[in-house]
């Protein structure tokens, strides 16, 4: 036989109580739309059911097709609102990896070019009495084309510690003795969206 239940559904979760005044008591149950497959009676509009694969079977009966309407959009949009989350949660985790990858290769680039300019530098200084001595000129060139290649540089290191804090634990790159002149960086929190809705008639369950 079919059984009244008042139910409420608050951030992805499912709860179902015996009326409207025992909310405050606690639930009698409750279902995880995340891992809940939701299915439409083939023939009674009013009727759907609720399937957690290999646990639980709940057969829901509304008071008319509108309402059982209105409860099927609820419970879907609450079901893909989850499901979106853990898609950008893996999408965010695969950006962040490639993101890695490119910054590393441009450390890459800039300590190479880094090299390069040190090197030039060096013969500049070190000049063989053979060679005339560099112009002042070519020493200020050398020195501002080092000079911007170092900020590049401490730049692209920068966003490869973001982009690793947000990756990994922060734990990892708290220091005992932090620079002062180093700001630590935080990742920021992921916002969760919570849905909330409240039946507003009966709804009968049965088990």
């Amino acid at each position: 036989g079919w059984q009244p239940r008042w139910f409420v559904l608050d951030n992805g979760i499912l709860s179902y109580y015996d009326s409207q005044d025992d909310v405050c008591k606690g639930s009698k149950g409750s279902i995880k739309m995340a891992v809940c497959e939701i299915k439409v009676h083939a023939t009674d509009n009013t009727r759907m059911e609720l399937i957690i694969p290999g646990e639980q079977h709940f057969y829901m009966k509304a008071v008319n097709a509108a309402e059982r309407q209105r409860w099927l959009v609820a419970l879907g949009s609450a079901k893909a609102c989850l499901a979106d989350t853990r898609t950008k949660k893996e999408k965010e985790i695969s950006e962040t990896n490639e993101s890695l990858k490119t910054k590393m290769s441009e450390l890459r680039l800039y300590c190479d070019l880094l090299m390069q300019q040190v090197h030039t530098i060096q013969e500049f200084v070190h000049h063989d009495e053979t060679h005339s001595p560099p112009s002042i000129e070519n020493m200020n060139e050398a020195s501002s084309l080092l000079s911007a290649t170092c900020n590049t540089f401490i730049t692209t290191l920068e966003e490869c510690v973001k982009i690793a804090n947000a990756k990994f634990k922060p734990e990892m790159f708290q220091l005992p003795h932090p620079d002062p002149l180093v700001s630590p960086v935080s990742p920021s929190p992921i916002q969760m969206m919570k849905r909330s809705i409240s039946h507003p008639g009966p709804c009968y369950s049965e088990r």
